[in-house]
Formats: C-alpha cells, sequence, structure tokens
C-alpha cells in the first residue's frame, strides 16, 4: 500500500458473524485508491456468495466501501492491473461519458446505458416500461438531460445541495435482471483558494470490486471534468476538479476470481513491483497509441 494511502474498517470489532464490514480507502490518485480498496476487500472482506458463484466457487469477499479519491485528474491515472485493456478503457469511457454505443439499446442489444439515464432520462428502455402508462405514449414521457440541469443549477447556485442525477426506474428496475449498478451522481461546487472546484459523489448499489471498478471511476471523474467545464462555461468562473467520493453498498471480489488465483496474483504483484511500474501516466506513448486506436475504432463504426 502507498504511504499516502489509508483504510478504515469501521467498527471492525463489534460486527456480528457475516456482517459486511463498512470500509473506507483514501488514495490520494484514482490507481492508488483502487488498489487499496481491492486490497481491503481481500483483507477485511466478509464471505458471501453472490447470484453469479457456480458450485465450485469460493464465496466471494464483499464489503460496503467508500473510495475518497484526493486529485482525480492527478498523474498517474491508469492502473496497469485493469483487465480489460487500454482501448477498452477509452471505448468504455467514451460510452459512460458521450453515449457513443447508446444505438445498442434501441437495437435490443443493452438493457440501458449510464449515458442514456443520465442525459435521456429515464432513457429508452424507460420509455419502453411507461408504455401503456401515458396516453400519448413516449411522446408523453419526461426527457431530461439530468446532466445539463445539474450544471446549470451549480451555474446560479454553486453551494446547492440538490444537483445530483439519478439512473433507477423503478418501472424497468426493480424486477430487471440486470438493472444498473450506478444510482446516482451528485456534485457541489466549493470555493478554494481563489478558484472553485466541482466535487463529486457517485453512489453504485453493487460492483465488481476488480474487473469493474477502476474503469468505472475513471469514467466517472471523466464526467466529472466535463461537468465542471460546463459549470465554468455557464456561470463564467474558472472551475476545476476536486475530489472524488465514491460510494458502494456491496462491493464484491467474485469467489470465481479467488478460485482462479487473480486476486492472489494482484496482491502479490503489488509487492513486488514498485507503485510507478504498476502505473501509466496519461501521457505515456502506450496510452496515447491506445487511445488513439480506439478512437479510429469508434470513428470506423460510424462511417457508412
Amino acid at each position: 500500500m502507498q504511504p499516502s494511502a489509508t483504510v478504515s474498517v469501521i467498527g471492525a470489532g463489534a460486527l456480528r458473524p457475516n456482517e459486511l464490514p463498512a470500509i473506507t480507502v483514501y488514495g490520494a490518485c484514482l490507481p492508488e485508491a483502487w488498489e487499496t480498496a481491492v486490497l481491503a476487500v481481500w483483507e477485511h472482506g466478509a464471505a458471501m456468495p453472490t447470484e453469479y458463484d457456480v458450485d465450485i466457487d469460493p464465496e466471494s469477499k464483499v464489503a460496503s466501501m467508500m473510495m475518497v479519491v484526493g486529485e482525480p485528474l492527478a498523474e498517474p491515472r491508469i492502473h496497469r492491473a485493469f483487465p480489460d485493456g487500454l482501448a477498452g478503457l477509452a471505448i468504455y469511457t467514451a460510452e459512460v461519458v458521450d453515449g457513443v454505443h447508446d444505438g445498442r439499446i434501441r437495437e435490443g442489444g443493452w438493457s440501458y446505458s449510464y449515458h442514456d439515464r443520465l442525459r435521456n432520462w429515464p432513457g429508452v428502455d424507460g420509455y419502453r416500461a411507461l408504455e401503456g402508462l401515458l396516453p400519448d405514449g413516449e411522446q408523453g414521457a419526461p426527457h431530461v438531460d439530468q446532466i445539463e440541469v445539474l450544471a446549470a443549477k451549480l451555474a446560479e447556485t454553486p453551494h446547492s445541495r440538490r444537483a445530483q442525477a439519478i439512473t433507477w426506474n423503478p418501472l424497468a428496475d426493480a424486477c430487471h435482471h440486470e438493472p444498473p449498478c450506478l444510482q446516482r451522481v451528485w456534485c457541489q461546487v466549493v470555493r478554494s483558494g481563489e478558484g472553485y472546484l466541482l466535487e463529486m459523489n457517485t453512489h453504485w448499489r453493487s460492483r465488481d470490486g476488480f474487473k469493474a471498478a477502476f474503469m468505472n471511476i475513471y469514467a466517472l471523474t471523466e464526467l466529472q471534468r466535463q461537468i465542471a467545464e460546463r459549470v465554468a462555461a455557464l456561470s463564467g468562473r474558472p472551475v476545476g476538479v476536486g475530489r472524488y467520493v465514491d460510494v458502494t453498498d456491496n462491493f464484491h471480489l467474485y469467489g470465481s476470481y479467488i478460485r482462479n488465483e487473480e486476486i492472489q496474483g494482484f496482491v502479490q504483484s503489488i509487492g513486488k513491483r514498485s507503485f510507478a511500474a504498476r502505473t501509466f501516466r496519461s501521457d505515456d506513448p502506450t496510452v496515447q497509441e491506445e487511445f488513439a486506436r480506439a478512437a479510429e475504432a469508434l470513428a470506423a463504426e460510424r462511417r457508412p
């Protein structure tokens, strides 16, 4: 664990058998916070089954988790150990921030996207759930760009506590087999020195801590950057990116990862390699090359 990282297991000595520990971790940058969270759940998490386990899997390691990232845009920004590769990270970020694959919802492949829920609430699948309930069908349904509303609120009243966006739609999600993990984005602008900082909190109902959480946080902090720029444009004030807080009700390391010794290998690599060797800077040539490859792949998808 890095010297600047901290871990706190709230009320650890008072937990009853199989109760989920509540863990708080701090990291100065994104990869530091993420790897500290994985290590903390590996060490302190409760053993619990999940819906995705198979008979040969051990129980997953689970905790309620709050990650605090002191400087979300500080370098290094990328951990080398997340599983989907740099091009995959770039494409996923474009899906969340820009909605490059929202069309896959309409084509029936996806049940939702975070971009669609945040920028077009209640989302394409939400309109389907409302079908028959509104006299004018989809035409009578709300279409809410919650991020634009949030930014406008903070441009007008920086200290507002009401600037949030949600993904959950009870009609579409309560009985769905794959409801959104991200539940809520909350932002506030604080005065810092001579300028302003946009702070963001996100709340997740459930999270694959090893293979999804890093990509989630990277994409959401890019959204945080986008919101800060939009608030600055609307208000005429300089607004930078402040701290990021990420809360997950059920942050888990799947039993299959434990059975395949993926978590054990990750833990061992931290002991063998320096933090610099475990991470990438955004300006690393390898990162730039893979992100450019992803951009070209997305551009090729748009060509007739």
